[in-house]
């Protein structure tokens, strides 16, 4: 029987959306995920991602990073709400979202794992091309 899975990171990589991004409009998405011990990867969030109407030129891979980061979670809390009562709903959906999958999952050990964002070539390029 193999060692049971454990979530070592979460990963958020970021990436171009060439749906809407154009010279003068910066539009990325993100994906989020844990990175398990054994290497594998479970998808969290794939529905993040924003944009400005900053030009290219204006934006940095650290801008990018700080925003990520902020954009896969937690949320603002809800009208009425604490910003406690949203972290902890946010954890516990993700731990949800982990357990679903088979990866057992603490809302509190989540919350003090690294977070590492990754921006892709692809979008480190177009960084470079302003």
């Amino acid at each position: 029987m193999g060692r049971p899975l454990t979530v070592e990171r979460l990963l958020t990589t970021v990436d171009v959306d060439d749906a809407v991004a154009d010279d003068g409009r910066v539009s990325v998405r993100a994906r989020h995920e844990a990175v398990l011990a054994d290497g594998g990867r479970v998808l969290l969030l794939d529905d993040r991602g924003w944009g400005t109407s900053a030009p290219w030129a204006a934006t940095t891979a650290a801008d990018v990073e700080q925003t990520a980061r902020v954009v896969v979670g937690p949320d603002e809390p809800a009208p009425g709400g604490t910003w406690e009562e949203s972290c902890a709903g946010y954890w516990a959906h993700l731990g949800r979202r982990l357990r679903e999958r088979g990866v057992p999952a603490d809302p509190a050990r989540l919350r003090e794992l690294p977070h590492d964002v990754v921006l892709t070539d692809r979008l480190r390029a177009r960084l470079a091309r302003g």
